[in-house]
């Protein structure tokens, strides 16, 4: 396993930002202390954005790019857009920012958009895009839930009292669906094609469902959550064509504080309160990494797969983030695809040459020239045999 960390202020959300190329990056978003005078200090919050290097598995050490909000306005949550050009934060004072990211190759700025949409909307636990980024969720402390079509921003979706207060959400493969939980235990089910709630999961009485995420892979229809039964940390698994439980199973095997799925769909990942990490291959359901203590002492806050590599990025207010490298078997890269094609139809082409030239012994016939020479053999032997009859019957009288 190999790690990297990014600890320089207290560290409150971050996310990946997809790149061309696979080169990603880390929007992060930080508190900060300043000392303005020798008794007076000033709390303020950046969002910062920092190069990822797949080779060492770390963080730049020194941001690509910062912006600075107002003295008292803290980031609580952010999420990116699938295309990696915009971010959506939610801040301390109930506002949520629109930054859009400009340039490459080092030279990147941050630029804020004022959205009246957004302005006064509250502190907002939880941001989502869909999958294919044309819809935008929020959902509020307060439990108000709001779906906006993106970037016109025209609203799909607006439920004051949807939750009690938000603990979590995830938008289906298809973007039809958004499931969210609440702080209460519960967890809902939003049709957001027709804007309006479908179903709430049920659930024994001594059940809370905590996180949720749905199944990437495009071939199974499920919807993972991480809760308690009594004393017992499970993870279940729904079916969404019956929105029907139809198993759980004990991995983590403590309360887990988060809950993430590769872009793939292929592994699980889930954090626990205390700062471990174990994560899951979705096909057996069984743990194939466990890395633990990496954010000790406090739980962990959010945790997400990189999009191209088998890396997860984990952060927790204490200890940062931190980039870790999962033990788990490499995927097969593009180029090794094309490699592996390119041999097998060369050796074909061998296999095929040396069939071709030795075709004759290969069946078992004789040579070209020992072929010919037997049929004129036999066409002079059935020549003769056909005039040795004819003298046989002898001349016929007409």
């Amino acid at each position: 396993m190999e790690s990297s960390r990014e600890s320089t202020g207290s560290v409150t959300c971050a996310s990946w930002i997809r790149r061309p190329e696979n080169a990603h990056l880390v929007a992060m978003g930080k508190s900060m202390r300043r000392t303005t005078t020798t008794t007076t200090t000033k709390k303020t919050s950046l969002l910062q954005i920092f190069s990822f290097d797949a080779k060492t598995t770390s963080l730049s050490s020194s941001p690509q790019a910062t912006y600075e909000c107002e003295e008292g306005e803290l980031i609580i949550s952010l999420a990116v857009h699938p295309s990696g050009d915009e971010i959506v934060c939610s801040t301390s004072n109930g506002n949520c920012k629109i930054l859009e990211l400009h340039g490459g190759d080092g030279h990147l700025k941050l630029v804020a958009k004022d959205m009246s949409p957004f302005q006064g909307v509250g502190a907002q636990k939880c941001l989502a895009f869909s999958i294919d980024g044309s819809k935008f969720a929020m959902g509020g402390e307060d439990g108000h839930l709001r779906v906006f079509k993106w970037p016109s921003l025209s609203i799909l979706l607006d439920e004051p009292k949807a939750q009690k207060s938000f603990r979590d959400m995830d938008y289906s493969l298809d973007s039809e669906f958004l499931a969210t939980t609440s702080n209460d235990g519960s967890a809902r089910i939003w049709n957001i094609t027709d804007g309006v709630p479908l179903t709430s999961l049920t659930r024994d009485s001594d059940e809370k469902i905590e996180c949720c995420r749905f199944s990437r892979d495009g071939t199974k229809p499920f919807l993972f959550c991480t809760g308690q039964k009594g004393n017992k940390a499970l993870t279940s698994v729904w079916d969404i064509s019956t929105w029907n439980k139809i198993g759980h199973k004990r991995l983590l095997g403590k309360p887990a504080s988060v809950l993430s799925i590769s872009v793939d769909g292929k592994y699980l990942a889930l954090g626990s309160k205390d700062g471990d990490i174990c994560v899951v291959q979705v096909k057996k359901m069984e743990i194939c990494h466990w890395s633990k203590r990496l954010h000790p002492g406090s739980g962990i806050s959010s945790l997400e797969f990189c999009p191209s590599e088998r890396v997860v990025l984990s952060t927790s207010s204490e200890w940062g983030a931190l980039a870790t490298k999962l033990g788990v078997p490499a995927d097969w890269k593009e180029w090794q695809i094309y490699v592996l094609l390119l041999g097998l139809f060369l050796a074909s082409a061998v296999v095929f040459y040396i069939f071709l030239q030795n075709s004759d012994s290969f069946w078992g016939l004789p040579p070209q020239q020992s072929r010919s020479r037997q049929k004129s053999e036999a066409f002079f032997r059935e020549s003769a045999q056909s005039s040795d009859e004819q003298n046989f019957w002898g001349p016929l009288d007409m």
